[in-house]
C-alpha cells in the first residue's frame, strides 16, 4: 500500500534560465507562466531541455533544480528500500519513537493489501497485542513496554514522510524500479511519469 500526495513541482523557470548560462543564450527563452500559474516550456526551451537530457547526466545539471515534493505513506518495509536514494533528497517523517504510543493501533495502520485471508486473521493478533502493549505503557510508563512495541512493530507498518526531491533524483527512481516486484514502486513511478515534462525530457529521449 502507498498513498501519494499534496505533491508540486518547483524552480522549472529558475532551471532553465540555469540551462542557459553557459552559451549566453537568454534571449531564446520563449517559457511563460499560463492563467493556471503553471510554468509552461516554449518550443525553444523544450527542444534544448531535450537536446541537454539526451546527451547524458553531465549535461543535464539543471534538472537537478527543478524540485519535487510530496508526502508519501508506505510500510517501513518500503521505505528501507527507499533510503537508497540519499543524495539530494530530503525527508521529514513522523516519528516512531516519538508518537507510538500516541494512538490505538488498528489494522488501517499496516499495509495488507496482499495478505492472505488466513495470514490477515493471524495478523490481526499481532495488532490487538500491540495495541495492548500500548494501553500498559500508557498505564505504568515503564519503557519495557516501549521497547516491546519498537522491537515488535511489523515492517508492514505504515509511516508518512514528507519528502523533497529533484528531477535527476527521479529519473534514476524511475528507471531503476518501474519494473519492481514491488507494487508500490509502480505506483510511484506511473506519478513520476505524469510529472510536467518528465516524458519528453527523460522517456521520449530514451527511446529514440
Amino acid at each position: 500500500m502507498i498513498k501519494l500526495e499534496r505533491y508540486s513541482v518547483m524552480n522549472f523557470e529558475n532551471a532553465i534560465r540555469g540551462a542557459r548560462n553557459p552559451m549566453n543564450s537568454w534571449d531564446k527563452m520563449d517559457s511563460y507562466y499560463d492563467e493556471n500559474g503553471s510554468y509552461v516550456l516554449g518550443e525553444n526551451d523544450l527542444s534544448l531541455a531535450v537536446k541537454l537530457c539526451r546527451a547524458g547526466s553531465d549535461h543535464r545539471k539543471f534538472v537537478r533544480q527543478i524540485f519535487f515534493t510530496i508526502d508519501i505513506t508506505a510500510p517501513l518495509y518500503w521505505w528501507k528500500e527507499f533510503d537508497t536514494y540519499k543524495v539530494g533528497t530530503v525527508a521529514n517523517s513522523c516519528s516512531t519513537m516519538h508518537k507510538i504510543h500516541a494512538k490505538e493501533f488498528s489494522l488501517d495502520d499496516f499495509s495488507c493489501d496482499h495478505m492472505t485471508d488466513e495470514t490477515k486473521a493471524e495478523f490481526e493478533k499481532i495488532v490487538e497485542y500491540l495495541e495492548v502493549l500500548r494501553q500498559k505503557y500508557l498505564e505504568t510508563k515503564d519503557k519495557k513496554y516501549w521497547y516491546d512495541i519498537i522491537q515488535f512493530l511489523p515492517s508492514s507498518y505504515n509511516q508518512m514522510r514528507t519528502c523533497t526531491l529533484n528531477y535527476e533524483n527521479l529519473v534514476n527512481i524511475y528507471y531503476a524500479r518501474r519494473y519492481h516486484k514491488l507494487d508500490e514502486w509502480h505506483e510511484l513511478c506511473a506519478l513520476i511519469e505524469s510529472l510536467p515534462y518528465f516524458k519528453e525530457m527523460f522517456i521520449d529521449t530514451k527511446e529514440q
